[in-house]
């Protein structure tokens, strides 16, 4: 019970001159100073990808991934309930998904950026060769690196505020009532509401703080990266070092900006680079549906807040497309714009992959007709002003998306998943997506 979120490393301050949103080559390294084959791996390999030198990531489970895109199918290199991230670093899986990539070979844990980019997404894949590719020098010397990570995405725990739709219990501590009532009185008894990646509660803090002298960028997700201490921790040892070169990254609900006394903001002034990334699917009554714990009116107060203390932060919206907000995401994109809380070019579109009944392409002639039709359209107000031709590129993608394949025989399985949730919740989608009655 997964989205997807694309980390958002590619995004700059908006103001930022020189940067081709849409380029995959390297951005911190001239092309002319790469031999032939690091080039090629960088800019022409459909399967090479830095990540797997530079970073490991865990789920709040202990389950370890290449990366977050990696195909879940395929099963974790290992897991931090049981191995130090060194020996889950230095693993076989993770050996020979290095050997596959330099060897230019597809590997089955890469399948969803294999499909973003057929689609015209730019991938993580891609995106992690264009932010880190200036160290393919110093990392690109076998298949079997030394365990140094300059960029981090660990979920430290699955504290959440909120129960989205598209999300589970696996990434929210908020979720755990539905899904005892759905997998039934077992699932409590064989689980916990709050969980941490590690052997214990600090084991994550402590394995990475030896990597704090060298990470170049930290990407903070959840659960809710804004409600964790550890979160609060690492700025207070980054602000220590005088580390404010480091890239601080965020997906967050934006419904919550404060631990204890001090608000995320003032932390944030100080860094060189801050990109936060709302993940706001909707807005109104329609986002407090498929982000169930939403106060809307509080989403908007600390977006003017954060617009007052820290306004140089590149702030975008970083919604997942489901079949829940394929319609109504062009109108809160505009809405954003308008009142000023954002330029028309931030915002970052992520497709939904998983669970597949949540797709947008679970949708029938009819409603694919609308959707692309609403999609057209926002795309003739959006081209003149889209200056990084990001916000452009992912609405022009999700269509190519929208038309790759059929799933509309999953309809019946959104149907029963939704009546489900919306009997737990005693609520009722067609109260606040009207334009998903057909489906019902």
């Amino acid at each position: 019970m997964t989205k997807i979120l694309l980390p958002p490393s590619h995004h700059l301050r908006s103001g930022t001159m020189g940067y081709d949103y849409n380029s995959s080559d390297p951005i911190k390294i001239r092309k002319d100073d790469l031999s032939e084959q690091e080039r090629f791996l960088l800019t022409k390999s459909k399967t090479f990808c830095m990540y797997p030198w530079i970073h490991l990531h865990a789920y709040p489970t202990g389950e370890t991934w290449p990366c977050c895109h990696a195909e879940m199918a395929v099963g974790p290199v290992g897991t931090t309930k049981q191995h130090s991230l060194e020996e889950l670093w230095h693993s076989e899986r993770m050996n020979q998904l290095r050997t596959d990539m330099l060897n230019n070979t597809e590997n089955d844990y890469c399948a969803r950026c294999y499909e973003q980019e057929a689609s015209g997404f730019f991938s993580g894949r891609q995106s992690a060769n264009k932010h880190h590719g200036h160290q393919i020098k110093n990392v690109i010397v076998s298949d079997r690196p030394d365990f140094r990570m300059t960029y981090w995405d660990l979920r430290f725990s699955n504290l959440c505020n909120l129960s989205c739709r598209s999300c589970g219990h696996i990434f929210s501590s908020n979720w755990f009532k539905d899904q005892v009532a759905l997998a039934g009185p077992a699932y409590a008894e064989n689980n916990t509401a709050l969980n941490f990646a590690g052997k214990y509660e600090t084991d994550m803090w402590e394995q990475l703080e030896p990597h704090l002298d060298y990470v170049e960028q930290i990407y903070f997700a959840g659960g809710e990266p804004l409600m964790m201490e550890e979160h609060y921790l690492i700025l207070e040892e980054l602000e220590r070092r005088g580390r404010f070169d480091v890239r601080l990254i965020y997906n967050t609900n934006f419904t919550h900006v404060k631990l204890k006394d001090r608000s995320v903001f003032d932390y944030w002034k100080r860094f060189d680079s801050v990109a936060v990334g709302a993940s706001l699917d909707a807005m109104g009554p329609r986002a407090e549906y498929i982000r169930k714990g939403t106060k809307w009116n509080t989403v908007e107060e600390n977006r003017s807040q954060m617009m007052e203390i820290c306004p140089d932060v590149d702030f975008y919206i970083s919604p997942t497309l489901s079949i829940m907000n394929a319609l109504h995401l062009p109108d809160f994109h505009r809405d954003w714009v308008e009142k000023g809380f954002i330029n028309p070019q931030d915002l970052n579109v992520n497709i939904l992959q998983d669970p597949a009944y949540y797709r947008i392409d679970i949708a029938g002639i009819e409603l694919k007709d609308q959707i692309r039709s609403k999609y057209k359209e926002h795309l003739e107000w959006l081209r003149p002003l889209d200056h990084l031709n990001r916000a452009t590129v992912g609405f022009e993608s999700a269509l190519n998306y929208l038309d790759a394949n059929d799933n509309s025989r999953l309809q019946l399985q959104f149907v029963q998943r939704t009546q489900q949730l919306d009997g737990l919740r005693k609520e009722n989608i067609l109260d606040v997506i009207p334009e998903l009655e057909s489906m019902f």
